[in-house]
């Protein structure tokens, strides 16, 4: 299923839910702001290519909006709005002051050279530079970016605005990046593991663990289960009869899968809380930006671990609130939380 159908189907199930007003309900679906740019660059043959660039900001109501950039071949505005939706619930159940947004360019890193990414980066933020900032829209990194985007993103929106470390998280540490944003969604990823087993009595030692995929977050994951005594299974995908499982990527389970591992006694832990981590830690660091004053690594898990369990609780009460699953507890949490703040600024039906 098409990934924004998919999200808005849960949207609407937990607005159902919540019995919201229909138009309340229309009015959160709406994203606040769609960009869509053409980046054109000199290539180093000489020669000019031009990519296509998004940037959706859905949702301001609780703060600034907040969401990654990814560089990928198959980026589209469909995409780009789900997972710009998706934030917004996530930030919400996370607790933190923030919206959503979500960004791209059509493009496979793979085949540019890095100084031909560099300006792309740099022509995408000339494009989007008075659409974002410290206190509106603040970019990180996602699949296909890293550090090294996020600083030339830092340096060009700089050229316009003066010095703005805020303005974009997950930047390196030697320009105001956070420690403990590397690991920060796989550790997520952890704590929010621990917090489900907790329920059923059980702890991540001498667990098996089957991990699908090892790019930053699923290798992150393996160490820290491994180090707190979890068994790491990579072997054997056939034969996987996994009691739990746990959303590490974002929408990584169509509303067809749910329906038949639910059925199956499967428990799912939601991509909109179990991945949570990573943005909560690029909080933290636009929090030390903001303060000028950087955290320790120990205080920055400390923390995290701190919002996660928290996190597993409000969803666990709102399962209870409306007899639902740990997705639909999570969608209600976060969706309820948006529609309050919305409703308090102001909104009229």
């Amino acid at each position: 299923m098409n990934a924004l159908v998919a999200t808005n189907r849960n949207f609407k199930l937990a607005a159902r839910l919540l019995g919201l007003d229909s138009k309340l309900e229309k009015s959160l679906l709406i994203p606040f702001r769609e960009i869509k740019v053409e980046c054109t660059i000199p290539k180093d043959d000489g020669t000019l290519a031009s990519f296509v660039g998004f940037r959706v900001q859905h949702d301001n109501a609780r703060g600034p909006m907040k969401g990654g950039i990814r560089y990928h071949q198959e980026v589209d505005p469909d995409e780009v709005n789900a997972l710009a939706q998706l934030m917004t619930w996530k930030t919400a159940v996370a607790n933190i002051p923030y919206g959503g947004a979500k960004g791209g360019i059509g493009c496979n890193p793979g085949d540019l050279s890095v100084s031909e990414l560099e300006r792309l980066t740099r022509v995408f933020t000339q494009k989007i530079h008075d659409l974002i900032g410290i206190h509106t829209d603040v970019p990180a990194p996602d699949m296909g970016t890293g550090p090294q985007t996020m600083a030339w993103i830092l340096d060009e929106y700089s050229k316009f605005h003066g010095y703005s470390p805020a303005v974009v998280t997950g930047k390196p540490i030697d320009l105001g990046g956070s420690l403990g944003r590397d690991a920060a969604t796989g550790r997520g990823v952890l704590f929010a593991t621990e917090a489900l087993l907790n329920e059923y009595g059980k702890s991540i030692s001498g667990q098996r663990f089957v991990i699908q995929g090892f790019g930053n977050v699923g290798s992150w994951a393996a160490q820290l289960i491994s180090e707190q005594g979890g068994k790491i299974v990579l072997e054997n995908a056939n034969e996987i009869k996994a009691k739990f499982i746990i959303e590490a990527a974002n929408h990584p389970t169509d509303p067809e899968a749910d329906e038949i591992l639910s059925k199956k006694g499967v428990v799912i832990l939601p991509d909109i809380y179990a991945n949570s981590g990573g943005v909560t830690v690029s909080y933290f660091e636009w929090v030390q930006n903001i303060q000028g004053f950087l955290w320790d690594e120990e205080k920055v898990n400390n923390e995290l671990k701190t919002y996660m369990t928290k996190g597993f609780k409000d969803v666990k009460e709102m399962c209870k609130a409306h007899n639902c699953d740990l997705r639909m507890g999570a969608f209600t949490l976060g969706v309820n939380r948006v529609a309050r703040a919305t409703v308090l600024r102001g909104w009229e039906a």
